[in-house]
């Protein structure tokens, strides 16, 4: 297992060096003017050539990718603006202050979001998916099937607006979105984010519903699963040992993306509740013109996807190990 994990370990760092490589490169080799869009709307001239001359902008990209690497681990001084502190992901000209303090300002919400709304869209999206795949062709099996259809043609936007209007303005049944720290006061967090996990869940668990249901499915029929029940092992049994461990591997793969993605930012979401996530920072840098926040936002989601899914290769090898062969 510890081999296997090196392994998945040291791919991933290949995967992220690519990835911010080609990420930079997009952000500061293809624009006309990296400066301009790094400084802010309201950028000076002075301003603007103090920003040139940090980002080495008279260098070769080469080089301004090399200074940007080299700063993650030892840091880097900004002329004029102050130093970054190792891991140093860039510096927000516009915001004045390194670009991971502010996205570390915003993780523990993005968190919370992530990781609650996960909860919830995981145990009713499985559950929903097992009880259809046990009651095929009868009413249960038509009602989830139906539900996850609706559910996934519907959009967050939408969903969120209609929420908040009927159970926060009108019948006043949940609180008004916001964010309190867990340590600070759990009830207040989870009756703040309610909502948002609520409206995640809808859309997500229409997909798990429907991967359950299919996996499931495909696994009852199984030439093993019809042997076992031929041996008189009871339909609990038959279910949970046999075809639930053969139907969660696409599963697992299916949750890891999708926290990965949660994690990196939920910004429709974030942005239909006001609440000051890094998907909102993210759309904030964009409307902001600060390129290196909106570098390092980019960085930290594709961070947390390949983490994740290290995360559920290493899953999978509990599940199944022959996988640590491969």
């Amino acid at each position: 297992m510890f081999r296997f994990l090196v392994r998945r370990v040291i791919g991933a760092l290949v995967i992220l060096l690519i990835i911010s490589a080609v990420t930079f490169w997009l952000f500061y080799a293809v624009p006309r003017d990296p400066t301009l869009m790094s400084c802010g709307k309201n950028c000076t001239p002075e301003v603007r050539a103090q920003v040139a001359h940090n980002l080495g902008i008279d260098h070769s990209i080469g080089y301004q990718y090399w200074e940007w690497i080299k700063g993650i681990f030892v840091g880097r001084e900004y002329s004029g603006f102050g130093h970054c502190n190792a891991p140093c992901l860039g510096y927000s000209f516009a915001n004045r202050e390194p670009v991971l303090g502010t996205i570390m300002d915003r993780l523990p919400l993005t968190l919370s979001l992530a990781l609650g709304s996960s909860v919830v869209f995981l145990v009713f999206g499985v559950g929903a998916g097992m009880l259809a795949a046990v009651k095929q062709g009868k009413w249960q099996d038509k009602v989830a099937s139906s539900a996850s259809l609706i559910g996934s043609s519907l959009q967050i936007y939408f969903i969120g607006y209609i929420a908040l209007y009927f159970l926060v303005s009108k019948l006043g049944v949940l609180d008004q979105p916001s964010y309190t720290p867990l340590t600070e006061d759990p009830a207040a967090w989870a009756s703040g984010l309610m909502l948002p996990w609520l409206t995640l869940a809808i859309i997500f668990t229409a997909n798990y519903t429907r991967m359950a249901r299919s996996q499931l499915t495909e696994q009852l029929s199984e030439d093993y699963v019809r042997t076992a029940r031929a041996k008189g092992l009871s339909q609990r049994s038959v279910f949970f040992r046999f075809a639930w461990r053969g139907a969660m591997g696409p599963i697992v793969t299916l949750f890891g993306i999708d926290l990965g993605t949660l994690i990196g930012g939920a910004m429709i979401t974030e942005t239909v509740f006001s609440m000051q996530g890094i998907g909102r920072l993210a759309v904030e840098s964009v409307d902001k013109s600060d390129l290196p926040m909106v570098l390092g936002v980019t960085v930290l989601s594709a961070g947390a996807i390949v983490v994740f899914n290290i995360i559920v290769d290493a899953v999978y090898a509990l599940i199944d190990p022959r996988i640590r062969l491969a």
